[in-house]
């Protein structure tokens, strides 16, 4: 069965209610309980900082496999004025690599717009990144160029007990150098779309089971011509709870990650650390 998805579809899913003969007809307000409002582990959720409110975000991922990786990345998240305006920055750590040596790899610089905000209900937040070369592309740790992406987060309140997420965006890295080939420096330019889901269990305020989905099709174009189309996948149950101190929230999550893709099957673990708190 084909599900063609239409305007009014869509209208639907966003929160626009039945819609018949371009009339909307309005639902019913429901009051939700509250919920943690943070990120999933590799899908966004559509919520922006709160008006004079940093979060500090800290992941730490391990694959189980014979080429063992241990990567830590921070991010550190602010809004700018109100809630509607965010700026970022991530920075990735290769803290061991047992294919290249370990160091900073390229840094983000992120800002995002909170769309549409509807109580948390039905939230939508684009994200625009640049992408600095700050990481060795000889050692393996960076692209060796100025990059962008673009990611679309949408939150949904499906009931008390569920919430879902939802990401598409692209990666855009023109002329990435690869020095690590023994035959020099190879150029190459590369083009990557992403989609993913996530559905979050509310099963208590303060504590959430997660399942995570998402998929990258990349592309790679190089100087010759030649072209390298490759399919990743993730797919991530988890756990995650809020400790509420005051004004400080700390939530620490754990997830295990099923890496799919280039005809291999990968599993790690993923530690997830955040503290929010006003300043």
């Amino acid at each position: 069965m084909t599900i063609r998805w239409s305007p009014f579809i869509v209208l639907w899913y966003l929160g626009a209610g039945p819609v018949m003969f371009g009339q909307s007809v309005p639902s019913p307000k429901v009051e939700y309980s509250k919920g943690i409002e943070d990120n999933s582990f590799f899908i966004e959720e559509a919520y922006n900082q709160e008006k004079g409110v940093v979060q500090h975000i800290s992941n730490l991922q391990y694959s189980f496999t014979r080429q063992r990786d241990l990567l830590y990345t921070f991010t550190q998240e602010w809004p700018l004025g109100g809630g509607d305006h965010q700026l970022s920055y991530t920075a990735p750590i290769s803290l061991y690599s047992s294919t290249h040596p370990g160091g900073v790899g390229d840094i983000l610089i992120n800002y995002r717009y909170q769309l549409v905000d509807n109580d948390g209900w039905a939230n939508v937040a684009p994200r625009l990144s640049v992408i600095f070369p700050t990481g060795s592309a000889k050692s393996g740790l960076g692209a060796g160029t100025t990059g962008l992406q673009v990611n679309i987060a949408a939150s949904k309140r499906l009931s008390q007990m569920f919430v879902t997420h939802m990401n598409a965006g692209f990666t855009y890295l023109p002329h990435m150098k690869d020095e690590s080939s023994s035959s020099g420096t190879i150029k190459h330019t590369l083009t990557s779309y992403n989609a993913g889901a996530s559905v979050i269990w509310l099963t208590a305020e303060t504590f959430n089971l997660m399942l995570e989905y998402t998929t990258s099709f990349s592309s790679d174009v190089f100087e010759d011509g030649t072209n390298e189309r490759t399919t990743d996948t993730i797919i991530s149950p988890g756990v995650r709870w809020a400790i509420n101190l005051n004004s400080l929230q700390i939530v620490p999550g754990v997830g295990f990650p099923i890496m799919l893709g280039r005809g291999t099957v990968r599993t790690g673990v993923f530690l997830y650390l955040s503290f929010e708190h006003p300043f």
